[in-house]
């Protein structure tokens, strides 16, 4: 019983790594930018801001999402009322949404007194 070790056991090593690649494989499937489906329209300048924006997600079907957190038309305004009217907003509509509906969401967030208000595009 008195073998001496010459070598080192490199298996819960080898385990270890290999509960960290699925974690970090499984996580990172999962962190995307926009959880909400949208199809944004093409654009071929695209402007950069370094602030983060309140993002106004509005779907094909008409629904409304505030930040990924769906809202209802009327609750737009309690949702918007405690962010500072400097805020930047941006309305990311899907490109197959009727212009009337589009306009009629930036007249109600222009309404509360926010003056930047943008659409977001993708680079075509």
């Amino acid at each position: 019983m008195d073998r001496e070790l010459d070598q080192i056991n490199v298996i819960p090593l080898v385990d270890v790594m290999l509960v960290l690649l699925v974690i970090v494989l499984t996580t990172a499937t999962f962190i995307t930018t926009g959880q909400i489906p949208v199809d944004l329209a093409k654009a071929k300048e695209v402007g950069d801001r370094k602030e983060v924006p309140l993002v106004i997600t509005l779907t094909a079907d008409g629904r409304l999402y505030m930040n990924d957190r769906p809202i209802t038309q009327d609750g737009l305004k309690d949702a918007l009322l405690p962010h500072p009217r400097e805020a930047l907003v941006v309305v990311r509509a899907d490109r197959v949404t009727l212009l009337e509906r589009f306009v009629q969401l930036v007249d109600d967030v222009r309404g509360l007194g926010f003056q930047q208000v943008s659409l977001e595009v993708v680079r075509s």
